[in-house]
């Protein structure tokens, strides 16, 4: 399977015949701790207005809110963006509903890509999956949205995450090790020290690399009446794939 891989920024993001768009820190690390914890989906915008104009008296009514600004939670919104404060969140809370993302990287390589032939949301702990489902598609070409090179970062974490998915769509199985590594070494994964902001947990570092966790992948899906993209869980169809 002879397969072309592009890496961009989100100023270079537009819609593709495939495109990965990659936010490891952490928008798409906990999008799936969201929906095994009983969220049915997660709908994914670019502005905080915007979010809040959908879940408070606008079409989706009650969802919750979740998200950042430059990392930090945001007032007004019920959730951050951090996989282990969801520990604390009871999962009576979580279950059955529909969540609103605006994040600062990932939703919006998420907008900036709607109407992709095939859109994918990933981290490291939907990898496997996430190569698994783009060679079951069988496309020529994949743009992998490196967000976290943006935003004056160097976005390591992601393009270390989009190298590795791109391995496996070629047909590899590299040692994750070297990968994941460049995580905390990161310009981004440095702020989840020891000594970083209350809003940036280290134990967020450790989900962020725990390497095909879940064995499904984020498809996003545009909605044109929420003017949003709509992400939800595909069966990754495992790892290895022959």
């Amino acid at each position: 399977m002879s397969v072309t891989h592009r890496f961009t920024d989100l100023e270079g993001a537009a819609p593709d015949e495939a495109v990965v768009v990659v936010d490891v820190l952490r928008a798409f690390t906990t999008v799936p701790w969201l929906l095994t914890r009983g969220v049915t989906d997660v709908v994914a915008v670019a502005e905080v207005d915007h979010a809040l104009a959908l879940a408070r008296g606008g079409a989706l009514d009650g969802a919750l809110i979740a998200g950042e600004r430059g990392g930090r939670p945001l007032p007004g919104f019920d959730l951050g963006n951090s996989p282990t404060a969801l520990a604390d969140v009871d999962p009576a809370v979580l279950r059955g509903r529909t969540v609103v993302q605006r994040t600062s990287a990932g939703t919006q390589g998420l907008v900036r890509t709607a109407g992709a032939g095939l859109q994918l949301a990933a981290s490291f702990v939907t990898a496997g999956a996430t190569a698994a489902a783009l060679r079951r598609a069988g496309v020529g070409a994949v743009t992998y949205v490196v967000t976290g090179a943006s935003l004056g970062r160097d976005g390591d974490e992601d393009l270390a995450c989009a190298e590795l998915i791109a391995a496996r769509v070629d047909g590899g199985d590299p040692d994750p090790a070297p990968y994941t590594a460049r995580v905390a070494a990161s310009d981004w994964g440095r702020m989840f020290g020891p000594d970083g902001p209350d809003w940036a947990p280290a134990a967020d570092l450790a989900h962020a690399v725990d390497v095909d966790r879940f064995g499904f992948a984020l498809e996003g899906r545009h909605d044109a009446d929420l003017d949003a993209v709509v992400l939800t869980a595909v069966s990754g169809g495992g790892w290895p794939v022959g």
